[in-house]
């Protein structure tokens, strides 16, 4: 037991409840189906990819590198966040212990900005490739690889970990059900009898500061990028610098335009269902990552070719 605010005693919370779509029960039966197959879809295509990167002695370079990373963090997002969601409609499992809550929260926090840390990393490859193609040899190379690795791991890790830490040493005493599908820090922190002001400035400051700044020096770079292919006058040059360029855009464009529109319908939540939030906030963690291997399997040649030949192989 502990004691409350009041001066009354409250019984500390050991676990949580996922109110999941509880306003709108129908959401669940329509939504099981599709988030299943989106599922097994993200996990299989990101499997496929990473097994042909590994096995295809062309793709063993540092482009397909970070592809393999961005495939990595799509299959941990999603292991993290939706089996749990189906295991709610299905069965109706809606508890999650304190520790699980936690670290949920934890890989959601930080391994979406390591996702945009990538597309940044992606982006200054692609920039080097088409504005500096005769240095690209020598500065995209492993070991360039390596190290933007170990400064997307070290920053995120360093910036977002502080959130789930902070949330984790409120007080909850009472209340335990959360309004979402997931263990959002806003979501849970809100049931603390604490004063979570902290909290919430942190993690503000620190999403706008990762993802804004990751979004800005992605846009500098494809800036920079389109200034150099219009200068392009050998004939058909500049439609084959911006195809090397056209998977990693459109994969950015689902992943920011997804955000964004989280974003903006959590700001006027008030005039939308408190529903629509969640559902956006779940798709993002498996659309983007049901649709980028596809992307690339189906825009870039090499992926294509590897493909074929590891199903040819198993076959």
């Amino acid at each position: 037991m502990l004691p409350y605010s009041n001066g009354s005693l409250a019984i500390e919370v050991s676990e949580f409840l996922l109110n999941c779509f509880v306003r709108s029960p129908s959401w669940q039966l329509w939504l099981s189906l599709p988030l299943s197959l989106l599922f097994l879809l993200a996990m299989g295509a990101n499997a496929i990819l990473l097994i042909t990167i590994w096995l295809e002695a062309s793709l063993h370079q540092p482009m397909y590198y970070l592809l393999s990373l961005l495939s990595l963090l799509d299959m941990v997002l999603c292991l993290t966040v939706i089996p749990k969601v189906l295991a709610i409609f299905w069965f109706d499992l809606r508890s999650i212990s304190f520790f699980a809550c936690f670290l949920q929260m934890f890989i959601m926090n930080n391994f979406l900005p390591m996702e945009s840390c990538t597309f940044m990393v992606m982006a200054y490859d692609r920039y080097v490739a088409i504005c500096k193609p005769l240095h690209y040899p020598s500065i995209i190379t492993d070991q360039f690889v390596a190290k933007a690795v170990i400064f997307i791991l070290v920053r995120n890790t360093f910036f977002t970990a502080p959130i789930p830490i902070l949330s984790a040493q409120l007080l909850y005493c009472g209340e335990n059900i959360i309004e979402n599908c997931i263990c959002a820090n806003l979501s849970v922190s809100k049931l603390s009898c604490d004063n979570v002001a902290l909290n919430k400035i942190y993690q503000l400051i620190v999403a706008w500061t990762l993802l804004g700044s990751d979004l800005i020096l992605i846009f500098l770079s494809y800036t920079f990028i389109l200034q150099a292919v219009l200068r392009l006058k050998a004939k058909g040059a500049a439609a084959k610098a911006l195809s090397t360029c056209g998977s990693h855009f459109i994969l950015i464009l689902f992943f920011s335009t997804i955000l964004l529109v989280f974003v903006f319908t959590h700001m006027a939540k008030k005039k939308v269902s408190p529903d629509i939030p969640v559902l956006l906030n779940v798709l993002h963690h498996v659309i983007p990552a049901a649709l980028n291997p596809i992307v690339y399997g189906v825009r870039t040649q090499e992926i294509k070719q590897g493909i074929w030949k590891f199903l040819r192989r198993g076959g």
